[in-house]
């Protein structure tokens, strides 16, 4: 994914999730406030056999609203079984202007439903912590694969709920192999720490992603400093497909 922000936090240094628990557990309690979470007692299992619909390949089951009626208050008469925290979907979900896709329009209750931003293990969910990291970060862009669109209204609710305003979002193709699935490990060993150990460089990869975008005419080992001038939605649009 690539993040474009001014914000400081990390002044430039690798900011880790496990020294942030504090800013997770601030935004969570402001959500139970508001009551716009509820705990949750159900297992992955649990709602897998509760969930008859079939779904997406790399979605989970939709959630059948077990523990919907708890409020937040409810989890104190938990304290001696482990539970997640769920948001709760308002009627109607966020639609979204894709800077690729365009106008994005998905009905949350069709998939996934309610959806978990804490971990009964005690820890932040990837949407409640991804959203409070670029928040805080100053994000103002964000361009990630195609297939973390369904992502976005969570992430755009939670915003809201935290009283923040979203990133603007683009989402792109994922690189896929001569079998059109993504690229994997079933595809040979793509990982960046192979393709190191081979002699590729930083700047050479940045330039070989650069030149498959149509921002530069041929593949040349280019800085991201560099390239940022060169970067034209409109090519991107043009030669995704290269």
């Amino acid at each position: 994914m690539i993040y474009v922000g001014s914000g400081s936090i990390g002044d430039g240094h690798p900011v880790v999730q496990t020294d942030r628990l504090d800013l997770y557990e601030s935004a969570l309690n402001k959500l139970r406030q508001a009551e716009l979470i509820y705990p949750c007692t159900c297992t992955r299992g649990d709602v897998e056999r509760a969930a008859s619909a079939p779904h997406a390949e790399h979605a989970g089951p939709v959630y059948p609203g077990t523990c919907r009626s708890r409020r937040a208050a409810s989890a104190a008469e938990l304290v001696n079984r482990t539970f997640s925290w769920r948001f709760r979907l308002p009627s109607s979900t966020p639609k979204f202007n894709d800077q690729f896709l365009g106008l994005v329009d998905i009905d949350l209750h069709q998939d996934e439903g309610d959806f978990v931003v804490w971990k009964s293990a005690g820890t932040p969910a990837y949407q409640l912590a991804v959203v409070v990291d670029d928040a805080l970060s100053g994000v103002t862009d964000v361009v990630r694969g195609d297939d973390l669109g369904p992502s976005t209204p969570r992430q755009i609710l939670l915003y809201h709920a935290l009283g923040w305003e979203p990133p603007r979002f683009a989402h792109v193709p994922l690189v896929v192999g001569p079998d059109g699935r993504r690229l994997a490990k079933r595809h040979g060993d793509t990982r960046l720490a192979t393709l190191r150990a081979a002699g590729m460089t930083a700047q050479g990869l940045i330039g070989l992603l650069a030149w498959s975008c149509g921002w530069i005419e041929s593949m040349q080992a280019i800085s991201a400093r560099e390239l940022l001038p060169l970067f034209r939605w409109e090519l991107f649009l043009t030669n995704h497909s290269r």
